[in-house]
């Protein structure tokens, strides 16, 4: 598949593509939490409104992947909500999604990004590791999550 991927800044009329890219993925692997019906259901109020950012992927004017940088408190986002579409996945788009996201975060002064995960996501782990996540001690708000993760920035 050739084509440029574009990654977008989310706007409110994303939010059923953001919702659908992720219940795809959570539902294939996991199970919905209460959590995710309420983000995914409302993600402005959930993320963007509190400080957060949500990026879209976009290959051949359609939207096929996205992640969201969920505000935590000053200098600190939390990594959530990656999804790609599987008939797109092996293009690197997560790897350009993520790449968006610490670039972004940097620019909001943010020192460190964490994330929460499930060690079943071989592709996901071992890209974060790529990226410069490294493991830390699980706490946190996911019954999934058997993995936190953090990244430090310059």
């Amino acid at each position: 598949m050739e084509g440029t991927v574009k990654i977008l800044d989310y706007q409110p009329g994303h939010q059923p593509v953001f919702e659908n890219l992720n219940r795809d993925w959570i539902e294939k692997y996991f199970w919905m939490e209460p959590v995710d019906n309420e983000v995914l259901g409302n993600p402005d109020e959930h993320i963007i409104r509190p400080g957060g950012l949500i990026f879209m992927a976009e290959y051949r004017n359609e939207l096929v992947g996205t992640v969201a940088l969920k505000f935590v408190e000053t200098g600190v986002y939390e990594f959530t909500k990656m999804a790609v579409d599987e008939k797109f996945q092996g293009l690197k788009i997560g790897k350009q999604l993520a790449e968006t996201a610490i670039e972004k975060s940097k620019q909001k002064h943010a020192h460190k990004i964490i994330l929460y995960s499930n060690t079943k996501l071989i592709n996901a782990i071992s890209l974060y590791r790529k990226l410069g996540f490294l493991e830390i001690p699980v706490d946190g708000p996911y019954k999934r999550s058997n993995i936190k993760m953090e990244i430090t920035l310059s």
